[in-house]
């Protein structure tokens, strides 16, 4: 397991901190998803298109993270599929065997990527934090603000002094 911080420029005024924690789909560590799953916001399910078994693997983790973590909602997480290594000439998965699968799984979308090359990258991760902050917005349930007694919050005539003074 690994963990980093990225930061994103979102846009002049906003940048966009995420916290990513890579668990390298490792089968030896799928007892311990759940804790890793716990509080996630978006997944990126990442498999290598030279290897027609690092693609298979992708249902299961999908699947794990489906059983395991939910929104607040009881919605799915958002989650991206990355095809890496598209700078190699030894592709072996297609791109229609991809796209069949990102929709049949329930994936957002998905993308060719090379992370050596740094090709396409960024533009996931923003497609991503696009997705988590519109869905956020959505489960973000506007509540009322306490309505507060003047006189308690004033410092004029408020002897007792539980406002701002």
């Amino acid at each position: 397991m690994d963990f980093s911080v990225k930061l994103l420029q979102w846009s002049d005024k906003d940048r966009v901190r995420l916290q990513l924690w890579d668990i390298a789909g490792q089968e030896r560590f799928i007892s311990m998803t759940r804790i890793y799953y716990k509080g996630a916001l978006g997944c990126v399910v990442m498999f290598d298109v030279t290897s027609s078994s690092s693609f298979l693997n992708c249902r299961h983790w999908k699947q794990d993270l489906d059983n395991k973590a939910m929104l607040p909602n009881g919605h799915s997480i958002p989650c991206i599929l990355l095809a890496n290594k598209c700078d190699l000439s030894q592709r072996v998965v297609s791109a229609e065997s991809i796209d069949s699968f990102s929709k049949s799984n329930g994936f957002l979308t998905w993308m060719e990527t090379s992370a050596k090359e740094g090709k396409n990258i960024g533009e996931a991760m923003r497609r991503l934090v696009q997705e988590i902050m519109t869905v956020q917005s959505s489960l973000d349930v506007p509540h009322p603000e306490p309505q507060q007694d003047i006189q308690q919050l004033g410092c004029e005539n408020n002897s007792r002094r539980l406002g701002c003074c």
